[in-house]
């Protein structure tokens, strides 16, 4: 299992070190702040996606058909 490029003993290594470092209670503190940017993120991203796909739609709403041939 790759995460990152890194294999599984060194993902449980960084968690060993940051426990220590940390502490426990710590660490419950900044995986929720992690989850809770990683959601904002998230909500950024579909809201933005959201947003440019409505105005690309008025747009196209806009313009008219071009045909492949040109009367003359």
């Amino acid at each position: 299992m790759e995460f990152f490029g890194m294999g599984t003993m060194e993902i449980v290594l960084i968690l060993v070190v940051v426990l220590v470092v940390f502490g426990p209670g710590r660490v419950v503190e900044i995986g929720r702040t992690l989850g809770k940017i990683a959601r904002t993120l998230r909500k950024a991203s579909f809201d933005m996606t959201t947003a440019v796909t409505k105005e690309l739609d008025a747009q196209a709403k806009e313009e008219p058909p071009k045909s492949a041939k040109k009367s003359q």
